[in-house]
């Protein structure tokens, strides 16, 4: 399988020995740029990504004559590893993609060069958005500090991050005030995830209007059963009679956790009406 299939192929389907592949590609300094990034990406997929992916993630990371691009890429792809080493905690080792010692290499390692001026502008965001899936304490100043700076892509990437550090609610709200519509995605994410109810506005707003970005509403789905699950029960129906599928399946999904029970079709038909 040539990179071109694996890119448009699911994770799931790609063969046993992906994971070589792209390893062989990462390794290889003559290799077209264009596939070095996109292996670089496809290499922090949950299905492939392992110590010696990792590895040579962090070597490109590290290296100076590397392009920006490809490190920060190299970074945020060790988000999902992160993430999962972060919440199983080596409980069950089989679960987690990297040993317990790569994970704590590639915290080390992001902290360092997050810290370090000299660090690149667009590394270090990436840096900062990976390895909050792994919060350590150093990530709650790092953040805010991120989020005072008079620059929109330290603030989108404060915003992104507050979706995995808890205490940032009266941030959150502000950024609802964003007219920045990247930070306005993110402040509805981060809303749902931490129950912000004075949120709820925005996030029924965002329902009921017809004129609302799919994405945006999709997310605002999502908030809104996390944020007022009785009031959200009553106002997500009419989604079910958009002509979007993913629409109404994000609604389908949405449902079960305000305490609907969906056993037959007049049940369906109270949250209608």
């Amino acid at each position: 399988m040539d990179l071109e299939t694996l890119r448009d192929t699911p994770p799931w389907e790609w063969p046993e020995d992906a994971d070589k592949l792209l390893l062989g590609v990462l390794r290889d300094d003559r290799a077209d740029a264009s596939d070095r990034l996109l292996v670089a990406e496809l290499a922090g997929d949950f299905t492939v990504i392992n110590d010696d992916l990792s590895e040579a993630l962090l070597a490109i990371l590290t290296n100076n004559d590397e392009s920006e691009e490809m490190r920060g890429t190299a970074a945020i792809s060790f988000g999902a590893a992160l993430e999962e080493a972060y919440i199983d905690d080596f409980e069950d080792p089989e679960d987690v993609p990297i040993s317990k010692q790569t994970f704590q290499k590639i915290q080390k390692t992001l902290r360092e060069f997050y810290r370090n001026a000299e660090t690149p502008k667009e590394v270090r965001r990436r840096i900062l958005e990976a390895s909050v899936r792994a919060p350590e304490d150093w990530h709650r100043d790092a953040v805010s500090a991120a989020y005072q700076k008079e620059d929109e892509d330290w603030r989108l990437t404060a915003v992104f991050c507050m979706r995995f550090i808890r205490g940032f609610d009266d941030r959150i709200r502000e950024s609802l005030e964003s007219e920045n519509p990247d930070i306005y995605y993110q402040a509805v994410c981060a809303a749902g995830i931490w129950e912000v109810d004075a949120a709820w506005s925005h996030i029924a707003g965002l329902i009921a209007s017809e004129k609302t970005e799919k994405s945006l509403l999709l997310a605002a789905i999502e908030a809104a059963v996390f944020i007022r699950p009785q009031e959200a029960s009553e106002i997500l129906g009419d989604l079910l009679n958009s002509d979007d599928e993913d629409i109404i399946d994000a609604v389908y999904e949405a449902l079960p956790m305000t305490g609907e029970v969906w056993d037959d079709e007049a049940d369906k038909d109270k949250v209608l009406h």
